[in-house]
């Protein structure tokens, strides 16, 4: 029988969903060009653990600039990064870092340093980068942003909708003219009608069994903007973060920053080698991009220089006490797990971290499908085949800044819009109604064990083949069914985008027959620039399938 829904309904020019770093940028940035802005969130996905973010400063390296960040990219990426993306980071970097200041973001500077007059801030040399240009702060980067953003949206006008999960995107033809959204723990639904959209909600979340991401990033994302009609681009694309803790176990999914490379941290095998020397001689751990990195490490585990449990230590000893304190979230969690860093190391192990593909956009984060715009993770294109470390932060504040603007810059006239039919269809769901079923969180799992088993850093034709098959069993075995309650409607839908989600992946990375980055397959080891120097793009077919093409570069 139908669910009993009570509807809320608020009007806005600009709707951003998303609630961390790339969402409040976009949100100031709309607000700030004269819009009104509605912001809503479900929770604050991975950004309240953002550590730093890349600034061609030079305070650290006079020689750092834009155009080295520029170089660094496309070299970090293999080549596959759209330029205008990478452009638009390199030179609007600095001048984002300033809007932060100005919100009054204190970022740790140098002690008694003084150039022409001006404070200069302390850079931390990240992986991948030729320049240490990471910008922090020891007791938390991604908290203290967050806050001064929040603060500032505050005192601007904008909306907040906290607490609420995005149920589907409000469609009139091809355009995208609002959002649904669910209050947890409620009946109400709220039907959001705006000019403009901003999908601002993060990655792949915990798509794999091991993740780093908090629970409520969900890979809704890129469910929702497909089924919009927008194109999915180098989804094949999935970053394991390469030192990522397994042990002490409280503290397993905590990534170790590898901004403590440059402060004297070694990696060393069970054997005890610093085993890094033998495949990036002389400097071993540093000046090495993550996705090389991952699979390093990774050889390692599989050819049984591992620990018990599967890692390798990472020698926190070496680091120097005062610098060691200046990782104060780190040294905290781990020193409540019972393990000093100063005394005993943490092992740790690649797990699956982000994604480099997402939403094709162009440089105003417009996607292609009017009203809808993308910024920070949510959106590919930026990072190529394998992002630098530092860059995941600094594109969600560049990014966001640019989806709001351009959300505004594209705002459509007002029209009259047949605005009953269109809610009616984004709630012909609760209307039907469904049998009770309470079996999505084990199907969650599986998609999970899934994209682990046959998209996991290593793959092959066969292995991601069925893969795919697996979840299209999946999909089938559960297509018609719904849920008797809100949550059980509402997680279906969530279980069924992680599944188009994992489907694509799986897909982009059988179509690309070549090793890159963070791609790599076993039955394909060569890079093919040849034929390989462009994105996979996927996109949904007239029959609900998905279609799979290329696209060359930007």
């Amino acid at each position: 029988m139908p669910v009993t829904l009570n509807l809320d309904h608020v009007e806005t020019d600009v709707l951003v969903l998303g609630g961390g770093l790339s969402g409040y940028r976009a949100a100031l940035a709309a607000s700030n060009a004269g819009a009104n802005v509605t912001i809503a969130y479900r929770a604050r996905g991975a950004s309240p653990y953002v550590s730093g973010f890349n600034v061609p400063l030079g305070h650290a390296d006079p020689r750092d600039s834009p155009q080295s960040y520029f170089d660094d990219m496309v070299r970090g990426g293999y080549g596959l990064n759209d330029r205008r993306l990478v452009r638009a980071l390199a030179d609007k970097a600095v001048e984002a870092f300033n809007d932060l200041l100005r919100y009054g973001v204190k970022f740790t500077q140098v002690e008694g340093a003084d150039r022409d007059g001006e404070n200069r801030f302390r850079q931390r040399h990240l992986s991948g980068n030729t320049y240490p240009r990471s910008v922090y702060i020891a007791a938390g980067t991604g908290r203290a942003i967050l806050k001064a953003l929040v603060t500032q949206a505050d005192s601007s006008g904008v909306r907040s909708i906290i607490g609420h999960k995005v149920v589907d995107l409000l469609r009139d033809g091809e355009s995208v003219v609002g959002a649904l959204l669910w209050k947890h723990h409620s009946e109400t639904l709220v039907v959001v009608r705006a000019r403009s959209v901003v999908i601002a909600m993060g990655g792949i979340g915990r798509l794999y069994s091991d993740s780093t991401y908090p629970p409520d990033v969900s890979a809704d994302s890129f469910g929702l903007a497909f089924q919009s009609g927008a194109r999915l681009i180098d989804m094949e694309f999935v970053q394991f973060e390469p030192v990522v803790t397994i042990w002490p176990e409280d503290c397993r999914g905590m990534e170790m920053p590898t901004a403590m490379f440059g402060d004297g941290v070694q990696l060393r095998n069970a054997e005890g080698e610093r085993f890094m020397l033998r495949y990036n001689p002389p400097d071993a751990e540093r000046g090495i991009e993550k996705a090389k990195m991952s699979l390093i490490i990774q050889k390692e585990i599989d050819e049984g220089r591992g620990f018990p449990g599967g890692g390798i230590l990472f020698d926190t000893t070496l680091v120097s006490r005062d610098k060691l304190e200046g990782y104060v979230t780190h040294c905290t969690r781990l020193r409540a797990a019972g393990v000093d860093p100063a005394i005993h190391s943490p092992i740790v192990a690649p797990a699956a971290h982000s994604i480099m593909g997402g939403v094709a956009i162009d440089e105003r984060g417009w996607s292609g499908i009017p009203g809808l715009y993308v910024g920070g993770e949510a959106a590919g294109g930026l990072h190529g085949a394998s992002r630098l470390a530092g860059n995941g932060s600094s594109d969600t504040i560049v990014f966001g800044d640019i989806a709001g603007r351009g959300a505004v810059a594209g705002l459509p006239e007002n029209k009259i819009r047949a605005w009953d039919k269109i809610e009616a269809q984004a709630t012909a769901i609760f209307a039907s109604g469904g049998a009770e079923f309470s079996m999505w969180p084990q199907k969650k799992n599986s998609i999970r064990k899934i994209l682990s088993q046959h998209a996991a850093i290593w793959r092959s034709d066969d292995s991601l083949l069925k893969g795919i098959e697996a979840l299209e069993k999946l999909c089938s075995e559960t297509e018609n069914i719904t849920g008797a309650t809100i949550p059980q409607i509402v997680g279906s839908l969530e279980t069924r985008r992680m599944a188009i989600t994992g489907q694509i992946i799986l897909r982009a990375a059988r179509l690309r027959t070549e090793s890159r980055g963070a791609h790599q397959r076993t039955d394909y080891p060569l890079t093919d620039d040849a034929n390989w120097l462009r994105h996979t793009s996927l996109r949904q077919a007239a029959d609900g399938g998905i279609l799979e093409e290329t696209a060359a570069l930007q």
